[in-house]
């Protein structure tokens, strides 16, 4: 790629009809909007689009469907992982004959492996692909991909671009940065844990893959360009903003019925997911809606520029200016090491 991925990235949900189809018209109108919005990018086939459940043929409907609609207005950062080596490199080199920027692959999961066996899986799709491979972590599902074998395939894999994480792990998302830009600078660093957004882009990521951005895609790329452009106090009063509406919608019934809710809220209806819930779970389901709703009519909006319209809230809830100060500087000082 003649440039690393930098900013938001939404991993956009899946809307469904009533049959349970794929509702390609209302899909397209959705990334219409988080557009206009601001997203700097598209990530369909994540984990917030639950793409363990749909059928391959699915997944690669939804990619095709959304780069013929997009035409390049932002790229795509394709999800890319199917159930073995071979389907995911087909699967790769379908996105990129699509046109996609680059595919994203969780690590192996059901089995738990070794590094070494991620390290040998993830190389050999490396060397297979004919598209810009960035890896996936995200622990909670999947193998995890430690600092030294991540270090490993950005020196052996060309094709292999940045890594998106989900841990929320900042130390480890610094040694990791600490270990290979030295060597590829090219190599990209993506953020898919909101609640530390700023403070990983502040360490120094290029952005984020996160699921809120579908929600407020002026708040989450508000963060990125008030990092970007050095308004660091800014990004952090704003991430207080983030947490409790990430909390909200991330502890809702069955992930990712949060955000589905919340994406209701700001009038996209994407239907049910197929992941059925119980009567109880969809009376929580209800409720955290008006918990949702009722903290997106006090948030402060936000223009595409960053710009907080209303910051004395704002401030408020940052509480110590000091304290901001203090994580800043702390921040600088490890990235010095």
């Amino acid at each position: 790629m003649a440039s690393p991925l930098s900013g938001i990235f939404t991993p956009n949900i899946t809307p469904l009809d009533k049959q349970g189809r794929v509702d390609e018209d209302m899909l397209c109108s959705y990334v219409d909007w988080l557009i206009e919005k601001g997203v700097d990018g598209l990530y369909p086939n994540g984990s917030t689009g639950e793409f363990t459940r749909f059928t391959a043929e699915e997944r690669r409907r939804i990619v095709k469907v959304l780069a013929d609609h997009v035409k390049g207005r932002v790229p795509i950062l394709a999800g890319a992982a199917e159930a073995n080596v071979q389907e995911t490199i087909n699967a790769c080199n379908a996105y990129g004959d699509m046109g996609v920027a680059a595919v994203a692959i969780v690590a192996p999961f059901y089995y738990k492996l070794s590094p070494e066996a991620v390290y040998q899986y993830f190389k050999e799709i490396a060397d297979a692909a004919r598209v810009p491979v960035t890896l996936y972590n995200i622990p909670l599902f999947a193998s995890p991909i430690d600092v030294p074998t991540v270090t490993r395939l950005a020196l052996d894999c060309p094709r292999i671009v940045g890594i998106k994480d989900s841990s929320g792990d900042l130390p480890n998302m610094m040694r990791m940065m600490a270990a290979i830009r030295p060597h590829r600078p090219d190599f990209c660093f993506l953020t898919g844990w909101e609640a530390a957004l700023a403070p990983m882009l502040i360490a120094g990521c290029d952005g984020g893959t996160n699921a809120t951005s579908g929600i407020v895609p002026e708040l989450t790329g508000a963060i990125y360009r008030a990092v970007r452009d050095g308004q660091w106090q800014h990004a952090i009063q704003l991430q207080y903003q983030l947490i409790p509406l990430f909390d909200a919608m991330i502890s809702c019934a069955e992930f990712p019925e949060g955000f589905r809710r919340g994406v209701k809220v700001r009038g996209w209806d994407m239907g049910r997911s197929r992941q059925p819930l119980s009567p109880s779970q969809m009376q929580a389901a209800e409720a955290a809606q008006q918990i949702i709703a009722k903290q997106l009519s006090g948030m402060p909006q936000v223009d595409l520029h960053g710009i907080a319209l209303s910051r004395d809230k704002v401030v408020a809830l940052s509480q110590d200016a000091a304290l901001i100060d203090r994580i800043v500087q702390q921040i600088m000082q490890e990235l010095k090491k």
